[in-house]
């Protein structure tokens, strides 16, 4: 029986031949319709699995549908999904050969279970989140809370705990710290003071909640500091703070990673703690004899 021939899957012409599909993807991202965007923002961060996943368990990672994968596919310009696969396959295979031979042993044995699945997918959050760590953004992050004369957090759903988490850990810190979680009317009234003095924190993870960049839109409008905390490097609400730190979600649970969320939340606030560490350590001591 005689096999076909192999054949390279030509790249769509704007790539002109040596753009990567990462960075391609990010040109034409404002183009893109609301649920193309969510599969433009995952394979940006997820390129390994794009590369190796079929499209309906794409699909599900990125909360949409298989239809949507392939229509995406071909508004990038590729005939179907096979042919923007293969271009994330290549890009993947390049920056293995860039980043060369990995030291040290795997966590656990090949043959792993669904808990050392999501043990082992938590482990490289950590290590992405901390890979894609601008020390300049974070630095700014730490310098706006530590001066800031209120400090007002948005997060829903699921992002509704972290924001909370994150105020108390500014509390412990003495900063006036708020929290918009839901459209109550205490909390819409905490929106309507947004002011220059306000330095506004909004929290995301896949495609971010109305309320979120209702909070964040208001903010830019009256000149607030905006930060945006986000597991998406082209999210919605980033775009519209003036800075940025990504955490990475992946996992192979049914529900988001949030370990690198945690850690960042906690390391932001440690790095504000250490601004003025003796007079912190005192309150705090002074609150847990409390």
């Amino acid at each position: 029986m005689k096999r076909a021939a192999s054949t390279t899957v030509p790249a769509p012409v704007g790539m002109n031949g040596h753009q990567t599909l990462s960075d391609y993807i990010r040109d034409r991202f404002d183009e893109f319709s609301r649920s193309q965007k969510d599969v433009a923002q995952y394979i940006v961060d997820h390129l390994d699995e794009a590369a190796f996943q079929t499209a309906e368990a794409l699909a599900r990672r990125a909360n949409t549908s298989s239809s949507t994968v392939v229509r995406f596919s071909q508004a990038l310009g590729f005939e179907g999904f096979p042919e923007l696969q293969q271009a994330a396959r290549d890009e993947y295979r390049r920056r293995g050969a860039e980043a060369g031979p990995e030291n040290g042993s795997p966590l656990f044995a090949l043959d792993q279970n669904e808990y050392e699945s999501a043990l082992g997918a938590d482990h490289v959050n950590v290590e992405e989140t901390a890979r894609k760590t601008s020390r300049s953004e974070v630095e700014a992050a730490i310098d706006a809370i530590a001066v800031s004369e209120r400090v007002l957090i948005a997060g829903t759903d699921q992002m509704a705990y972290f924001a909370s988490y994150l105020r108390h850990l500014l509390m412990l810190l003495d900063h006036r710290a708020e929290l918009v979680a839901s459209p109550s009317q205490e909390a819409l009234s905490r929106i309507t003071r947004i002011d220059e003095g306000t330095l506004v924190v909004g929290l995301s993870a896949g495609r971010p909640h109305p309320l979120v960049m209702r909070t964040m839109k208001l903010a830019r409008h009256r000149k607030a500091t905006t930060i945006a905390i986000a597991d998406a490097t082209l999210s919605e609400v980033a775009k519209l703070a003036q800075i940025t730190i990504y955490y990475s979600s992946n996992t192979p649970a049914f529900v988001r990673s949030h370990v690198a969320l945690l850690s960042v939340i906690q390391a932001l606030a440690h790095g504000v703690y250490a601004r003025d560490a003796d007079q912190h350590a005192d309150r705090i001591k002074a609150f847990r004899l409390k």
